[in-house]
């Protein structure tokens, strides 16, 4: 038997070394899985027993190898919200929050509002808004196989209505009659494969972070659809990369909007960091 201090230790180095970028807590966050218990009490278990040493390295080594903390643990969480994640679903990252919680705001100034969550994935940003705002009708889409049937299982018993399809021309029901709409779309250039993290690189689907040679692909396909979903005066938010901000080339993701003359107030908003990283616009009345 161990004490969990040398454990973390050893732990720590060894994911510090692999490359991985919050070393310390994913370590502990490991070590509390496999106790079956909350990181913060870790302080309260005086020995680690053998059975338990084993199955924490042998998480430690998928996690050196890059593999995603939330497909170790099965568990992501999101706002005020756990979701089941894995293999063939992207995991939520805590920037998109940011973008939840605009569209709760949005919506909550609306009674019964009505909301679309494009590009769903697991279903996070669906989720975080029925649990938030109470009597919102909130809808969801999302395209591949895989992502789907985990939104399936997350988005049970939350009210969402879940459906299978292309954002491009999902929701026909609801053209004109939308006050909120969110997207968390792809947005990664083809050509930036090589920089993008190995977890996200080689474990999230491809299908949920390239879009064309700019990033700005399924943006685009996004603002044909909002300007039909929403009603006059609705409103539409979107995640992009920080390098898509409005100095970006050619005015990044908030041009794809400003440019065609059909919406206002398109604005830029940053994260906690200060990068740019999603969109708002008012759909023109």
């Amino acid at each position: 038997m161990s004490a969990p201090r040398t454990l973390l230790a050893s732990a720590r180095k060894q994911l510090e070394e692999a490359g991985v970028a919050s070393p310390d807590a994913d370590a502990a966050i490991l070590l509390a899985h496999v106790l079956d218990t909350d990181r913060n009490r870790l302080f309260l278990v005086d020995d680690v027993a053998e059975h338990h040493e084993k199955a924490y390295a042998r998480l430690l080594a998928r996690r050196a190898e890059r593999e995603p903390l939330q497909h170790l643990t099965g568990v992501a969480y999101f706002r005020h919200v756990e979701l089941a994640v894995g293999p063939g679903v992207f995991v939520p990252r805590p920037e998109t929050e940011l973008l939840a919680g605009w569209a709760i705001d949005q919506a909550a100034t609306t009674d019964r509002p009505v909301i679309v969550d494009l590009c769903t994935g697991s279903g996070a940003i669906a989720k975080s808004i029925a649990d938030e705002v109470p009597g919102a009708d909130v809808h969801a889409v999302e395209l591949s196989d895989d992502a789907y049937a985990w939104a399936v299982r997350n988005l049970s018993g939350t009210g969402v209505d879940l459906r299978q399809g292309d954002m491009a021309d999902a929701f026909p029901d609801l053209d004109g009659t939308v006050d909120v709409l969110v997207c968390n779309p792809p947005y990664i250039p083809l050509e930036a494969w090589e920089s993008v993290a190995a977890e996200a690189r080689d474990h999230d689907p491809d299908l949920a972070l390239f879009s064309g040679q700019d990033g700005l692909d399924a943006i685009r396909v996004l603002e044909r659809r909002a300007a039909e979903l929403l009603r006059p005066g609705g409103v539409v938010g979107f995640e992009h990369a920080d390098e898509q901000g409005p100095d970006g080339q050619n005015g990044g993701a908030p041009a794809v909007f400003s440019g065609t003359g059909r919406w206002n107030d398109v604005r830029d908003h940053r994260d906690l960091a200060g990068r740019p990283r999603f969109t708002t616009a008012q759909l023109a009345t």
